[in-house]
């Protein structure tokens, strides 16, 4: 039986308050979080991950709640780090420097990780994951481009280019047959 994870990227959340690990949610993605309990409540999924960000959390809550699951928080699956202190990067900021890493590797911010050290990490955490869950259903509560650099890591075709045609939330359903991903399909409209 082939292990099926959906890769759950946080909804919509405000740049103006907290930290990257503890800003929310805004409006819109509150009610995109409840989009997505409808949208996978049928999928019979049976353990919960995420990052332990509260908007990767907080997209997957309610989901969680109506499995009657709790989600599983593991540190690895943090967004790729920008800065030693977390503070919230501004879009025009932060775009052009993804771009740089996704196309330097190694390149690092002051502060911060390179893309293949996050993707290292990230994969290392998915691959644990898989391999003490074969044969079940799993949802991950992610980050744009961690999930891109996790799902880059089997199919090189998840670059930059598609890191930007995501959007938040977006939902991908994964299917792997032992470590071998051998199918993709996005789910979310």
């Amino acid at each position: 039986m082939n292990t099926i994870i959906y890769m759950v990227r946080h909804g919509e959340s405000p740049k103006v308050e907290g930290n990257e690990r503890t800003r929310g949610l805004t409006e819109k993605g509150k009610t995109d979080a409840k989009r997505i309990t409808e949208l996978l409540k049928h999928e019979g999924i049976d353990v919960f991950f995420s990052s332990p960000y509260s908007r990767a959390i907080m997209t997957l809550e309610e989901l969680a709640q109506t499995a009657g699951k709790q989600i599983q928080l593991h540190e690895d699956l943090r967004e790729l780090t920008f800065s030693n202190d977390d503070k919230i990067t501004s879009d025009k900021e932060l775009y052009p420097l993804v771009s740089k890493m996704f196309s330097n590797r190694a390149a690092v911010s002051p502060g911060g990780e390179s893309a293949i050290g996050c993707q290292t990490r990230a994969v290392a955490v998915l691959k644990e994951i898989l391999t003490k869950n074969r044969g079940q259903r799993i949802a991950i509560g992610t980050h744009g481009a961690v999930m891109t650099l996790i799902m880059e890591h089997f199919d090189s075709s998840y670059d930059f280019d598609f890191l930007m045609r995501t959007s938040k939330p977006d939902v991908y359903r994964m299917e792997f047959k032992d470590d071998e991903l051998i199918k993709v399909e996005r789910l979310w409209k």
